[in-house]
């Protein structure tokens, strides 16, 4: 193998590891943004402490390591593009979690992978396959079946859940899409400068000054564990294409399930592990023929 194959190699597994690690953070966010939500506090107001929070966060971890230089991006549409996204799938996932368990919020959040592919196609020129596209065809009948729509098990929700996944894709095309221009540290600054400070002209018709410690610790640590996550997400994106990295976004599945039953007591029906399995099945079958051969 020569050097440039195996540096590649490296680079793919180490952005691997960085996304394997995201998805093990962000449950614990889902967790504390749903404990917060049952407390009666309003979505917007959880989504704009995750935002601010992480921008607190990077600013204090980032700037002395690498200046104030890396405030500076190159593609400021671009970023604030990412930023909405962002926001928009954070705002939806936190109300969705409010009436629906997390593990069935982390499975038809898990469709993000899917929209990735034909998102990536038009918008970066990273081709997709039939087979690929079967495989995500056969994942939204898994959503369906986590859904189900039609039946006294469905819940309005779940279609914010379904929205959460299509933002978190256009998010993560953007993220690629720019990962060769900034740093993925500018990156994580302003993936949240839209929820951290445009939501100041909404907050005060919603705000609700937090009642006992534990709710402070639970708006605090959102910033916190969603930077980290997110800081990961664009390291991840930047060693390597966004549609192998995807997929392996379902550590994030096996995370809610457990952060779920170990928090709330929710754990899924055999129906819903059934289409989460499809769900996880299509995708890993892209993440594998997406290394096995180029697309063509």
């Amino acid at each position: 193998m020569s050097d440039a194959a195996a540096s590649t190699r490296r680079r793919i597994v180490s952005g691997i590891l960085f996304m394997c690690g995201a998805g093990l953070l962000f449950p614990v966010m889902s967790g504390f943004a749903k404990f917060l939500g049952q407390d009666g506090y309003d979505s917007l107001q959880i989504s704009w402490a995750r935002a601010f929070g992480h921008i607190v966060y990077m600013l204090v971890v980032f700037v002395p390591r690498f200046g104030v230089g890396m405030l500076k991006t190159r593609r400021l549409g671009t970023q604030l593009l990412r930023s909405l996204m962002l926001f928009i799938s954070n705002a939806s996932s936190f109300l969705s979690i409010t009436f629906i368990p997390l593990a069935k919020a982390a499975s038809i959040t898990m469709m993000a992978p899917f929209f990735v592919l034909p998102i990536a196609w038009l918008a970066l020129g990273e081709r997709t396959t039939r087979g690929r596209l079967v495989a995500m065809f056969v994942g939204f009948l898994g959503v369906l079946l986590v859904i189900r729509p039609g039946t006294e098990l469905f819940h309005w929700a779940s279609l914010l859940s379904l929205l959460s996944g299509l933002c978190y894709a256009v998010y993560q095309v953007l993220t690629r899409m720019i990962s060769t221009i900034d740093s993925p540290e500018t990156s994580g600054i302003y993936s949240s400068v839209i929820g951290g400070f445009g939501m100041f002209a909404v907050l005060p018709f919603v705000w609700r000054t937090p009642e006992t410690a534990r709710d402070i610790f639970y708006f605090c640590s959102l910033g916190v564990i969603g930077g980290t996550g997110h800081y990961f997400v664009a390291r991840a994106l930047n060693n390597a294409p966004a549609n192998i990295i995807a997929p392996f976004q379902y550590f994030q599945l096996l995370g809610s399930v457990v952060i779920g039953y170990l928090f709330f007591g929710d754990f899924p029906d055999f129906l819903g592990w059934i289409g989460a399995a499809i769900i996880v099945g299509g995708g890993l079958y892209i993440g594998w023929s997406q290394t096995r051969r180029p697309a063509t």
